[in-house]
């Protein structure tokens, strides 16, 4: 900060507030659909996985309202493109990597 001027610039840029509307989360998926919840975790795998967080909205006890799954406003289309390519490939896809993971263990 301006009254410790002994810190240097890097250490100063680590204590700053990340503002940007950039990481804003916004929606990218909602349904009110009874595999709403299954569907919603299907989604935050394919994009966790890819390094993009989510966040789940709604629950069990309140089906009627649904769920949604929210982005950062940043990663909207990134995330669009890889939910379309995981639909794209398949559940034969799924099963190949689900298989490839348990090889490396």
């Amino acid at each position: 900060m301006a009254q410790d001027p002994e810190r240097d610039d890097e250490e100063r840029d680590q204590d700053q507030l990340l503002t940007s509307h950039a990481l804003d989360m916004v929606p990218l998926w909602d349904s009110s659909n009874i595999d709403a919840e299954v569907e919603a975790d299907m989604i935050r795998g394919v994009l966790d996985s890819n390094g993009i967080p989510t966040l789940r909205m709604g629950g069990s006890e309140f089906p009627n309202l649904g769920f949604q799954v929210l982005v950062p406003r940043g990663k909207v289309m990134e995330a669009q493109r890889l939910i379309e390519e995981a639909k794209a490939a398949g559940p034969a896809a799924a099963a190949a990597g689900e298989l490839a993971s348990e090889e490396e263990k």
